[in-house]
């Protein structure tokens, strides 16, 4: 009977440690993003977004289909080749997420914020600003 015990015990505690690191991974903003910036890499960033995405990247803001974000973005890091990308802050809820960033490149520093929202159980880029970083007086 100890046995049982000791067993029951051993499979609740695993059975809670799977599920709380499954819990907290998803709480994650996928690396695929961060390493997207690191690398202006326009298509592999676009593979996160929604069909349709507010997009404001310095002049140009407005609702565009996956496709014509991908090309902003693209002529964007093409004018500004990323250096570093660091995460600053994330947070959110189980069902949307938010992020905001710092992209140093070789013309200047970039403010990133984002949000996804869960599609279907994946997270989606819904939301992204590129804003020239303030300077710090």
């Amino acid at each position: 009977m100890q046995i049982k015990n000791r067993l029951m015990v051993l499979l609740i505690y695993t059975f809670f440690c799977v599920v709380l690191t499954g819990a907290s991974l998803s709480r994650e903003i996928p690396e695929g993003i961060t390493e997207s910036f690191k690398k202006g890499n326009s298509r592999e960033l676009a593979r996160h977004f929604n069909n349709n995405i507010e997009l404001v990247v310095l002049d140009n803001e407005d609702v565009y289909s996956k496709s014509q974000a991908e090309l902003i973005l693209r002529n964007f890091f093409l004018a500004n080749k990323p250096v570093k990308f660091e995460l600053l802050h994330q947070g959110g809820k189980e069902t949307s997420r938010y992020a905001i960033g710092n992209l140093e490149t070789e013309n200047g520093d970039f403010r990133i914020y984002f949000l996804l929202k869960l599609r279907d159980g994946t997270p989606l880029i819904h939301l992204l600003r590129v804003e020239v970083e303030e300077e710090s007086s």
